[in-house]
């Protein structure tokens, strides 16, 4: 157990801002056609490694199905999950951790099922488990990889459980009692990755190197330990989910312009970019979005 009080454990610094709990989804005006989306603030304990819980929820009539697709934003996911057929190969109910998922993320629902989960803070899971997180993108694992026996027993304990606030007690209780102690490193990458988050303006690894002092391949290297891609694709990434959220609230007149305070060089790099992630140009997702 960490030296430090749970006092200092539980009193969440400024500097960690949120994620938006809509960027990313594609086209969010539909899901809740499908499904029911929950999100969930999570326990003041372990504020510093999770960003959110969340949940979702569906029970198709026979012969529907929905098609979520997701840019999902640079962090790992603890999930429990029960549905009509197994997915990753792993069969149901499961409890899987997901590592980073650097293309589209696009899963099929259909019949009834439900999943609990964890979204861990970028870095937040290299940081919780003091593991290099480099290996796991785009994949997912048995949880038990990670915590024994112990991730069956909490498998088992969340799927019984009917409402989310039991769900996420049960999964709050599991984390905390694994919290680690303090980790300088980490600290250094919240800091750089609530800037990233929150300025709009940073759309070069110069920019962060230079606002925090510290060079690039030590950046490069910090990255790749806690979140498991470089600070350059974390960046983009961000930037393309700005954009994805601009253009759903409706506040895109201008697509050139968008393109340019985003950092993109020309409207055409922006497009081609921004088609190879959402799998449409700009142009017809905003008409869609509309």
């Amino acid at each position: 157990m960490s030296s430090w009080t749970n006092a200092t454990l539980a009193a969440p610094a400024a500097r960690l801002p949120r994620t938006s709990t809509r960027a990313g989804i594609l086209r969010p005006d539909e899901l809740p056609q499908y499904a029911t989306l929950g999100h969930y603030p999570p326990d003041p304990l372990l504020d510093r490694w999770v960003d959110w819980c969340w949940s979702v929820r569906w029970d198709l009539p026979a012969g529907t199905h929905y098609v979520s697709e997701v840019i999902s934003h640079p962090a790992i996911h603890l999930s429990i999950e029960s549905g009509p057929a197994p997915r990753h190969g792993f069969g149901m109910p499961a409890a899987l951790l997901h590592g980073v998922i650097t293309t589209r993320f696009r899963v099929e629902l259909s019949g009834a099922g439900r999943a609990f989960a964890v979204k861990f803070r970028p870095g937040g899971f290299g940081a919780f488990t003091g593991l290099d997180v480099a290996g796991s993108l785009d994949r997912a694992v048995d949880l038990r990889t990670y915590f024994g026996d112990d991730a069956d027993r909490l498998r088992d304990s969340v799927i019984r459980a009917d409402d989310d606030l039991d769900r996420q007690a049960l999964v709050d209780a599991f984390l905390i009692a694994r919290r680690p102690g303090p980790d300088a490193r980490y600290d250094q990458l919240l800091d750089i990755v609530g800037d990233m988050l929150g300025d709009r303006t940073l759309t070069r690894v110069e920019d962060v190197t230079g606002r925090h002092g510290i060079p690039a391949r030590s950046l490069q290297r910090l990255f790749h330990r806690y979140v498991g891609v470089g600070p350059k694709w974390m960046l983009q990434r961000y930037r393309l989910h700005d954009a994805v959220t601009l253009i759903d609230t409706g506040e895109v007149t201008d697509l050139a312009a968008l393109a340019v305070s985003l950092g993109w060089y020309d409207q055409a790099h922006f497009t081609r970019e921004f088609t190879a992630l959402v799998g449409m140009p700009p142009a017809r997702y905003a008409v869609r979005a509309r």
